[in-house]
């Protein structure tokens, strides 16, 4: 009896088990074949080493870069120390040579000036030679080397007749200098004395003999001051030449028929004109100048035979003109002081002066 309840129990337990294996089946939902996904091989490609290939390859060795210094010199205390020392020699040795050539140079007689003989002189021409090698009076016995270029380049600059200059050295004992000359544009009235005066204000003086010699047909500017600075004499020049090129601009040479032009005021240009056997004083004012020379030419036979005693025509308003009458006095006393010899003609502002204060209106039939 045991061994049969024995074998039922078992039976009956593993009969159980059966039975809920069936129903765990027939609970679990149905799975479609061939939906399950797969995950891809991966194939090798044929250049492709294996792992075993790779793991078998030895790695590529990488130069190590050597230094030029050698190690010993890096790496030791003894090799820094010679290194050094090494390095200090050859500074010394740089030393000691660039000495020597710099004594050589400062001290051989090969490189001293001798004479004024060993200096070129190029470009002047109003200029001697002998005014120029005043500047280098101190060089003469001295080593090329020596002698300072810019210092004599700023005195040769200071000549009024030196606009540039350049001084160089030419081995072994030769100096070169190159100068260029201020142009005289105008004469200029500086108290009773006619000197020359460039572009840029700068007066120059020339001795009347060689004055006479050069034969410049210029106009007398006056307005140029020389205790005035550049800066004020400069711009007047640039106006003067401004009305002087404006002028000439036709061909004519309408410039030769003034004989005086003040610039003593920058906004009114005044030109002395001879006209028979008197003079007219223009104003021409700061613009314009050619059409209002046009101006006055037209009309001044009609003006003089209305005013006899023309002395100025002022030209700078718009559709007139002002004339001004000369006083008979003033006019008497300028004409005998022009006829002594020893006395310089009066300039325009004197002339401005001797005309009479009440102008005459007339109108201007020809104004641009």
């Amino acid at each position: 009896m045991a061994k049969t309840d024995a074998y039922r129990n078992n039976t009956g337990s593993g009969s159980g088990l059966a039975e809920e294996e069936l129903v765990d089946e027939f609970l679990r939902p149905a799975v479609p074949q061939g939906t399950r996904s797969r995950r891809p091989v991966p194939r090798l490609q044929e250049d492709e080493p294996k792992d075993d290939e790779v793991f078998l390859r030895s790695r590529k060795r990488v130069p190590v870069r050597k230094g030029i210094v050698p190690a010993f010199f890096t790496k030791t205390q003894a090799g820094r120390i010679v290194l050094a020392v090494s390095m200090l020699v050859v500074i010394a040795l740089f030393v000691l040579t660039g000495l020597a050539v710099k004594n050589f140079l400062d001290h051989d007689p090969r490189f001293r000036i001798d004479s004024s003989s060993s200096i070129q002189i190029d470009g002047n021409s109003q200029l001697t030679r002998a005014d120029l090698l005043t500047v280098f009076g101190s060089d003469i016995g001295r080593n090329l080397f020596f002698v300072p270029l810019t210092d004599r380049r700023k005195q040769l600059e200071q000549v009024p007749w030196v606009a540039h200059a350049t001084v160089m050295r030419l081995m072994p004992n030769q100096l070169r200098v190159a100068i260029v000359e201020r142009t005289p544009i105008a004469f200029v009235r500086v108290g009773n004395k006619i000197k020359l005066v460039d572009a840029d204000g700068v007066i120059l003086d020339m001795p009347p003999a060689a004055l006479a010699g050069k034969h410049y047909s210029f106009p007398v500017v006056t307005g140029i001051n020389p205790q005035d600075p550049l800066s004020v004499r400069r711009p007047r020049m640039r106006m003067y030449q401004k009305f002087m090129n404006e002028i000439d601009s036709s061909g004519e040479k309408l410039s030769q028929q003034l004989s005086e032009i003040d610039i003593s005021d920058p906004e009114d240009v005044q030109g002395l004109v001879s006209s028979a056997k008197s003079d007219i004083l223009l104003h021409f004012g700061e613009d314009n100048f050619l059409n209002r020379w046009r101006e006055y030419q037209s009309h001044l036979a009609e003006w003089k035979q209305q005013y006899p005693n023309l002395a100025a025509v002022d030209l700078r308003y718009d559709r007139q003109v002002v004339l001004k009458m000369a006083d008979k006095t003033s006019s008497d006393s300028a004409s005998s002081t022009s006829s002594s010899a020893a006395t310089p003609s009066p300039s325009a502002s004197q002339k401005q002066q001797a005309i009479k204060a009440r102008p005459v209106v007339h109108p201007s039939r020809k104004r641009a």
